[in-house]
């Protein structure tokens, strides 16, 4: 497969992402996630800790994994935040890393769970509620 192929294939997967809109956290991760892998660019969100900067004295194979990890870093945070709402992206936690950048993500989803249940239940009762 050729280079462009490859692009324009990636790119076609990633269209396939369910946007997040900050209530369905579970169901865009696990897509966002295998969209990733499938394109072999979760290097970023896998690995805990990034590669050592680059210097002189730099081996050949240290250069070649921190270039890998910062070229899945920058592309993961792109598609991450291009399978966003654009109503949600302006509260979307401002980090350069894209493991982080989830985890933060994560934890917003998870700390609204109850207010989500409330709204949920409000949306519920003004939808099935008979007015007289």
């Amino acid at each position: 497969m050729s280079m462009d192929k490859a692009s324009s294939s990636s790119f076609a997967s990633a269209n396939f992402v369910v946007k997040f809109n900050g209530l369905n956290y579970e169901e865009w991760s696990e897509q966002i996630k295998f969209s990733l892998s499938v394109m072999s660019l979760d290097q970023a969100i896998l690995t805990d800790e990034e590669p050592t900067a680059i210097t002189d004295e730099s081996s050949e194979l240290e250069k070649s994994r921190y270039e890998t990890w910062e070229r899945s870093n920058r592309l993961c945070l792109n598609l991450l935040r291009m399978s966003m709402e654009e109503s949600i992206k302006p509260s979307m936690p401002k980090t350069e890393k894209a493991r982080e950048f989830i985890l933060k993500i994560k934890e917003q989803s998870q700390s609204d769970v109850a207010d989500k249940s409330i709204v949920g239940s409000l949306m519920s009762e003004l939808t099935t509620k008979r007015f007289d």
